[in-house]
């Protein structure tokens, strides 16, 4: 199975601050799989995700995305990629299908790619006649799936997503991880998630990452983390690791 992503000594540094928010991130992402990162807050999983989705410059470190510098080639990265952000909102004055031309044009080389992102959109969202619909209208959930659509329609290499389910009821949560598991097994489609939501983690995850003072120490799938925590579940696993500064 080859890597999707792979990160080599990845840092920022803010020297006025004389801080690190995230330093040596090193790990890979495979194809197919789901990989998150989950840590205490502050801890750098947010701006570990910023640096692979380049929006942020690293001070030192590389990565590889699909085959891609980080640092020498990051608008080739950026039409390989997508970015879902906690706080991603979509325009409430549009209907749900226009939103989705509108952001299908932006990637689209022509007519007919268009057509088929936007296609893939309404297939992979689910929203149906409510497509119609100006966004106002939608509920968070509704939204989220819209976002989620537009992420995805596009067919990236490595879809990046910050608590993808952030404020969902548990339907609309199950409903978003659902779609997530599929587009991985069906598309072959690389996952990179941060959550607070360890259950989340725990159902979706093929690997996870423990991060905290902006170094990743523990990488592995959530049977081995909880074998080597003595854990029930990945809940007990990140309590035992940040209360006992196991990984700082």
């Amino acid at each position: 199975m080859s890597h999707i992503l792979e990160c080599t000594g990845l840092t920022k540094r803010y020297p006025k601050r004389d801080v690190n928010a995230a330093e040596d991130i090193t790990f890979s992402v495979n194809e197919g799989e789901i990989f998150a990162i989950i840590g205490p807050n502050g801890a750098g999983k947010t701006t570990t995700i910023r640096m692979i989705a380049t929006l942020l410059q690293p001070t030192s470190g590389e990565a590889q995305i699909g085959g891609f510098s980080l640092v020498k080639e990051p608008e080739k990265i950026r039409k390989i990629i997508t970015y879902l952000p906690d706080e991603a909102g979509a325009y409430k004055g549009m209907t749900g299908i226009h939103y989705l031309e509108f952001m299908a044009s932006l990637f689209a080389e022509n007519p007919k790619q268009l057509e088929g992102f936007v296609q893939r959109g309404e297939e992979i969202c689910k929203l149906g006649d409510k497509l119609r619909d100006k966004i106002g209208s939608y509920s968070r959930g509704m939204i989220r799936k819209l976002l989620l659509a537009r992420a995805v329609m596009t067919s990236p290499k490595l879809a990046i997503m910050d608590e993808a389910t952030s404020g969902l009821d548990v339907i609309n949560a199950l409903e978003i991880r659902r779609m997530i598991k599929e587009l991985a097994v069906s598309e072959n489609m690389a996952f990179l998630l941060s959550s607070h939501n360890m259950l989340e983690i725990e159902y979706l995850a093929d690997r996870v990452a423990l991060i905290t003072d902006g170094k990743i120490s523990r990488v592995g799938t959530v049977t081995e983390l909880k074998a080597e925590y003595n854990a029930r579940n990945l809940e007990e696993v990140f309590e035992k690791a940040v209360s006992n500064n196991a990984i700082s």
